[in-house]
């Protein structure tokens, strides 16, 4: 949902893009003629960004948008499926036709099925089934084309969108467009190019002859980064939801969001895991839930959960803190328990309310400062005030002196829209606080009018001193004005606006504490990063060291339970070989590698009498070893030496 609301000005234009493009055609105005005599081809450049992981849930939004509401025939081109002219076309009819197109023939034929009817991929085809299907559209009775295609246009374009336009071979693009340029005035075909990069690719991929070919218009979409801090807005930002992430948590997801792929997308699947780790290893999560449902909740709390909570760390500093009585309760009765929890817990939904509020009052003040020390994004001060008390950092005290010299108009503007934040909370403790700034709205509207009077006042007394023509009295009246200046006091709009960022810092103290000073915040809160980072940081090297050198760990299963060095004949082949080879050096002889190998797999087993069968055991456990060589060759562990021919080089040295 949040997705369709920030590309909704995208799809609005380019929808009026296509309404231009298409009135043209249908029309045959002068302008469409002029472009059919130049053969151009209308074009949208969409500039999407380098988050690609992202394009395809808004190209899969823009197609569904067209469909419903402008025209039915949609292709989508990845460079993956067209690797020539041949293989475009027959993706392109087959999607415009949705028929279906045998893959394995792609290289061999050239045509695709219709309702068992076989057709060239061709643009004459292409433009002869266009023509008899709008035909088919046109000749139907009022009533049933209303009921059919009421929301699509009379002689709906052809959009073609290449999702990945920089990945397609500058050929393809070229063959392309030459041939559907010099079909433009019999089918209205309108190209949509994705581009992650810049518009400038297009020229880089296309020379002159075939880019004057396009009618390009530019679109821009969202930028990533205010993508982001809409989604954090809308799903952290808010009380609708009770889970919560930690300070450090939401560092490490926007760190990778920063610093890897800027894609919002993997920031939702790694906030969905968040959710997932949380609710799976916190056994007290069934308390995570709305005010509605906490207290039957909490009635259905059994005695193993009420120690649960007796444990949480930060219940443990509250009880530590009230008297004796209470203390006893508190660990000793459960029905108290559950009672003191209910009352934290509303507590706490009551602190995010005003948190929300107040943090988005702060950064009314901080987004407008230059240099934006405490960040321009509201996530960043989000993290600010997650992660510490954001009043002992030096960024909070220089946003405050850089607060203690806005002007009268950015201050009045910044007080009304504090004023509106807190009049539409949800929180019941900000009345008094909303009279507060009201009153200093008010007294700054009686500065003005001051500000008039002594404005006459100062003009009055210059005249004054104009008519003081006598040197004494002239040089008396330079020296009072020069001593005043020295011993200079506040003027009344100073003290006010050293009041107002007086107010808004009490504000912050009281209601920005970090979450984890507040009682039973383990329970709403997710803050074990260091499980997020294992999840989401891929140390591939080291999960296959831990696989092949301790399998117990991932197959959890007893017989392959081994103390220190030890081998386990029951472990996997290839971790046998992992193991022993772990012990050699630079070069291994295949010869000996094989020996210790069918001495660990014989480890405990009674030799057999009969020489046919322990023949035939040592082949089996001589292929056993040579399919375990290959994998371990194949995950780059070793590699076949020229110096020996029975020996094989190690790759790999040192810990993980």
């Amino acid at each position: 949902k949040v997705q369709e609301d920030l590309n909704k000005q995208l799809l609005d234009n380019l929808v009026s893009f296509l309404s231009r493009a298409h009135s043209e055609f249908q029309e045959k105005t002068t302008e469409w003629t002029c472009r059919m005599k130049f053969r151009e081809i209308p074009t949208a450049a969409l500039v999407l960004g380098v988050n690609v992981t992202d394009h395809d849930l808004t190209f899969r939004s823009l197609s569904d948008f067209l469909q419903n509401n402008i025209t039915p025939y949609i292709a989508l081109l990845e460079a993956k499926d067209c690797p020539g002219i041949k293989n475009l076309m027959q993706k392109l009819m087959g999607q415009l036709m949705n028929c279906y197109v045998d893959v394995d023939s792609l290289e061999d034929e050239d045509y695709v099925y219709v309702s068992q009817n076989r057709i060239r991929c061709s643009m004459s085809s292409l433009i002869k089934w266009y023509e008899s299907v709008t035909k088919k559209t046109d000749s139907e009775t009022p009533s049933k084309k209303r009921t059919s295609s009421s929301t699509h246009w009379q002689s709906p374009p052809v959009v073609v969108i290449f999702k990945d336009m920089e990945s397609f071979t500058t050929k393809v693009l070229q063959d392309f467009i030459v041939i559907s340029s010099q079909h433009i005035h019999e089918l209205p075909l309108v190209l949509i190019f994705g581009i992650a990069t810049s518009p400038m690719i297009i020229h880089r991929l296309l020379p002159h002859s075939v880019s004057s070919l396009l009618c390009i218009e530019l679109f821009q979409s969202l930028s990533c980064k205010d993508h982001l801090s809409t989604i954090i807005d809308k799903l952290l930002l808010t009380t609708q939801f009770p889970f919560k992430l930690g300070g450090k948590v939401l560092q490490v997801l926007i760190n990778i969001f920063l610093y890897h792929d800027f894609s919002v997308q993997n920031f939702i699947k790694g906030f969905q895991l968040c959710i997932v780790e949380h609710f799976y290893s916190q056994p007290l999560s069934v308390l995570c839930c709305q005010l509605v449902d906490l207290q039957k909740r909490i009635n259905s709390l059994s005695h193993d959960q009420c120690e649960n909570i007796r444990r949480l760390p930060s219940f443990r500093r509250y009880v530590e803190e009230q008297e004796s009585g209470k203390q006893i309760a508190l660990l000793t009765t459960d029905n108290f328990l559950k009672e003191e929890t209910q009352k934290l817990l509303e507590d706490l939904h009551v602190y995010h309310e005003n948190y929300v509020s107040v943090l988005r009052c702060l950064h009314v003040f901080t987004s407008s400062l230059p240099k934006y020390p405490l960040g321009k994004q509201i996530r960043e001060l989000h993290c600010a005030c997650l992660e510490n008390q954001v009043w002992e950092t030096e960024e909070y005290e220089s946003s405050l002196q850089l607060a203690r010299m806005l002007n009268k108009s950015d201050l009045v503007t910044m007080l009304q829209q504090c004023v509106e934040i807190l009049l539409s909370s949800s929180g019941k403790e900000f009345d008094k606080t909303v009279e507060r700034l009201k009153k200093f709205l008010t007294q700054f509207q009686s500065l003005e009018a001051e500000a008039f009077q002594e404005q006459d006042v100062s003009v009055s007394s210059q005249k004054e001193l104009q008519k003081k023509t006598d040197l004494y009295h002239l040089q008396k009246t330079l020296l009072e004005l020069k001593e005043s200046r020295r011993s200079k006091k506040l003027t009344k709009f100073e003290m006010l606006r050293f009041e107002v960022v007086d107010f808004i810092d009490s504000l912050v103290r009281k209601y920005l504490v970090p979450a984890d000073h507040r009682t039973l915040h383990e329970i709403l809160y997710f803050n074990t990063a260091a499980v997020l980072r294992g999840h989401l940081n891929a140390a591939p090297r080291t999960a296959l060291h831990t696989a092949l050198n301790n399998p117990h760990w991932y197959l959890k299963n007893q017989a392959l339970k081994c103390d220190g060095g030890s081998i386990s004949n029951k472990a996997p082949d290839i971790c046998i070989v992992y193991k022993l080879h772990l012990e050699c050096g630079r070069l291994i002889n295949l010869v000996d590698w094989l020996e210790a190998f069918s001495t660990v797999v014989m480890a405990g087993e009674e030799p057999k009498a009969d020489m046919a069968s322990s023949d035939q055991m040592d082949d089996i456990i001589h292929a056993r070893f040579i399919r375990a060589v290959s994998e371990l060759e194949l995950l780059g562990f070793i590699k076949p030496s020229k110096q020996k021919t029975d020996h094989v080089a190690r790759l790999t040295w040192g810990g993980c």
